[in-house]
């Protein structure tokens, strides 16, 4: 298949009829996609290319299945036999991927070297990917498909090609669900529809409409007003060109960075930047690269093809304008969970493969949690898809299990869904969400933190298992209330809670007492200065302890700190022993994505991808447990000593402007 080839006029009306079906379809159900630079997405239904009245040709799509719903037997015919999906038949995952070259994004996810080795190299054992096309050219389409990530294979996983199926069926012949919910579905955001250039000149019989890629700084983007540009040429862009100010600079690709263009053309007081790519060459992610990241630019850029007419007009000096529009189409990517249910795939970021791995793995965690918690425990539900939301929260009372004190594990089975079916219905910010326990108002551990969870960016698929087995103690009573909550302002969500108690026996202690030390604050110049040695004693009865901590690191200040900077917290005991935890993942691109393993929420509508000070988007804070009973005087004299403080660069916090702050709740643990 020729990457490069042109549009046709038909192909064209084809778009704008499947564009104004998918909005039809989907405008009473969906609702505006926010990320944390992103702004209601309506552009997306208001500026499509205009052939005359479409309604008079719009068939109507019924609604299709939604996400949770099972996923119905099929059958498609591929270039190597049939690919047969049945409920219950396959162990593992399955992702569709409708292709079309009708999209730049696309164009560089499939021309892209690195997107396509890491869909050979780390795709789950567990996962097959089922390649569809959604133009006239499914035939060509799958066979360049199968090449390319053949070739991919070649020095590297070869195994998973007998996991990756290729249809020469186009989608609108395939006579199952798939066409209507790739449909139905469509997609909103990020790299969803027909991203386009709309050239027009004086004497032109109609637009010129390119595909286009817009460049990102790391992954946010700047966005195109929705208004006419006059284009300018300047050439490679490789140097100032005081002729584009005020218009969007064409400049060729090659003999400079992406980023030196865009820069240029920036100090050029250029409205934006279009690169157009060498005769030959596909369209190519334009991002920053290492130091280069730490210049941000404030105007929008995008990559498309040469266009000759374009090209010959600026030449001539004929006046051209460009505006930019996003034309609605079907989504380009859904997928069926190990449990046989429709899920969505949510945002992909930049055009790489990864984003199918990084999903394909979160259904890997799912499944494995599925069977966990299918194990041995004595289960108390606290809340059943109760919404949670403003000052109050979710609260619920119950009774604990009789003999509760005999058990020596405690696990928070948690989950967080959203309001509807789909993500567009889920809470656009990550916010943090603790649960408090009282079981006696008058006990000094009524109303502390039990757990500890950090929402996704416009995603409801997290799901979890916490231990916190050593806070045992702070259920000292038969009836206890729970309060889960995050902050007031926050979109709601549907909240749901088992606490599962069981006995593994697996050290022959059991926590009978708890001693509250330190909180966070405000991460400054007085940090360290808020908190004072705390002299104790270990119980008699005691034959262990644990320093038992959880702490996020949130904010940022001219450092990042304190959730993109690496910070060190410091527990010393008795003057000698250093107890050390390093938030080392933190600010780096890729430290949460490298978390979906272990059930961070992946693909999210924001940037979920990079390292945190202690926790991730879409995951459950792990505990941190550090057994200090050889670093203690066990005598029963007040003679044991703990003081903390915690270090940014191996100093005290000193941030110059909006600090951050840390969120801190820690324990010493009595075993006996």
């Amino acid at each position: 298949m020729a990457v490069l080839r042109s549009y046709s006029l038909l192909l064209w009306f084809l778009v704008v009829v499947t564009a104004h079906v998918t909005r039809a379809a989907g405008r009473s159900r969906r609702q505006t996609t926010l990320a944390e630079d992103e702004e209601p997405v309506s552009e997306c239904r208001d500026n499509t290319l205009s052939l005359g009245s479409r309604k008079s040709f719009a068939p109507r799509i019924a609604a299709g299945p939604e996400p949770g719903d099972p996923a119905a037997a099929f059958k498609v015919p591929t270039l190597d036999g049939e690919f047969s999906y049945q409920p219950g038949a396959l162990r593992g995952s399955v992702v569709i991927h409708a292709f079309t070259n009708k999209s730049g994004f696309l164009e560089c996810l499939w021309s892209s070297e690195s997107s396509l080795a890491s869909l050979v190299q780390e795709l789950p054992d567990s996962a097959r990917v089922l390649f569809l096309s959604l133009d006239d050219s499914a035939v060509s389409d799958a066979l360049w498909m199968r090449e390319h990530l053949q070739r991919a294979a070649m020095h590297r996983k070869k195994e998973v090609l007998s996991r990756l199926h290729f249809s020469p069926v186009p989608v609108f012949a395939l006579g199952n669900w798939i066409p209507n919910v790739l449909y139905y579905w469509g997609c909103t955001g990020h790299n969803c529809g027909l991203s386009q250039a709309v050239f027009t000149s004086e004497g032109w019989n109609m637009p010129i409409i390119v595909k286009r890629l817009d460049a990102r700084y790391d992954w946010l983007t700047a966005r195109w007003d929705q208004r006419t540009y006059r284009l300018a040429d300047a050439g490679s862009g490789c140097d100032p060109s005081p002729s584009v100010a005020g218009a969007v600079a064409w400049v060729s690709e090659g003999s400079c960075s992406f980023f030196t263009k865009v820069q240029n053309m920036a100090k050029s007081n250029a409205s934006g930047v279009l690169v157009h790519a060498r005769p030959g060459n596909p369209i190519q992610d334009m991002n920053c690269v290492d130091d280069e990241c730490y210049s941000p630019l404030d105007i929008p850029a995008g990559m498309v093809h040469l266009e000759p007419s374009v090209a010959q007009a600026l030449r001539f000096g004929q006046d051209v304008d460009v505006n930019f529009q996003t034309t609605p189409f079907p989504n380009f990517f859904v997928s069926i969970d190990q449990q046989g249910t429709l899920a969505e795939m949510g945002w992909f970021l930049y055009p790489t493969f990864s984003f199918i791995n990084w999903q394909a793995q979160w259904f890997d965690f799912y499944a494995d949690l599925q069977l966990k918690l299918q194990s041995p425990a004595t289960v108390v539900s606290v809340f059943d898809k109760v919404q949670m939301q403003g000052d109050k929260g979710a609260v619920a009372t119950v009774d604990l299990p009789l003999g509760s004190s005999d058990f020596d594990t405690l696990e928070l089975d948690a989950s967080l869904s959203c309001p509807g079916r789909r993500d567009s219905s889920c809470a656009q910010w990550d916010h943090t969400v603790q649960l408090f326990v009282c079981c006696d108002h008058l006990s000094p551990h009524c109303n502390m933190e039990l757990g500890r969870w950090i929402t996704a960016f416009r995603r409801g698929t997290g799901h979890w298992c916490t231990d916190v087995s050593p806070l045992l103690p702070l259920l000292d009573g038969n009836k206890c209330t729970f309060t889960m909550k995050t902050v007031p302002w926050a979109m709601p969500w549907i909240a749901s809670l088992n606490l599962r108690f069981s006995v593994s026996n697996q050290t022959g202690y059991h926590p009978f007492r708890v001693m509250s030390l330190y909180s966070g604050g405000t991460f400054d110049k007085n940090y360290n200065k808020r908190y004072q040695p705390i002299k104790f004693s270990v119980p008699a009865s005691a034959g262990k302890v644990e320093l038992f901590a959880v702490i996020t690191g949130h904010g940022s200040d001219e450092n990042g700190c304190g959730e993109f900077c690496v910070t060190s917290h410091h527990f010393l005991m008795n003057a000698v022993f250093n107890n050390t935890r390093i938030f080392d993942s933190a600010g780096t691109a890729l430290g949460c994505a490298m978390r979906v393993k272990e059930g961070a929420v992946p693909n999210e509508h924001g940037t979920w991808l990079y390292g945190r000070g202690g926790w991730c988007d879409g995951l459950q804070v792990n505990p941190w447990r550090i057994d200090i009973t050889k670093q203690l005087d066990l005598s029963g004299s007040e003679s044991n000593t703990v003081i903390y403080f915690s270090l940014f660069d191996g100093q005290d916090p000193h941030p110059s402007q909006k600090p951050g702050y840390i969120t801190m709740s820690s324990f010493l643990v009595f075993y006996k």
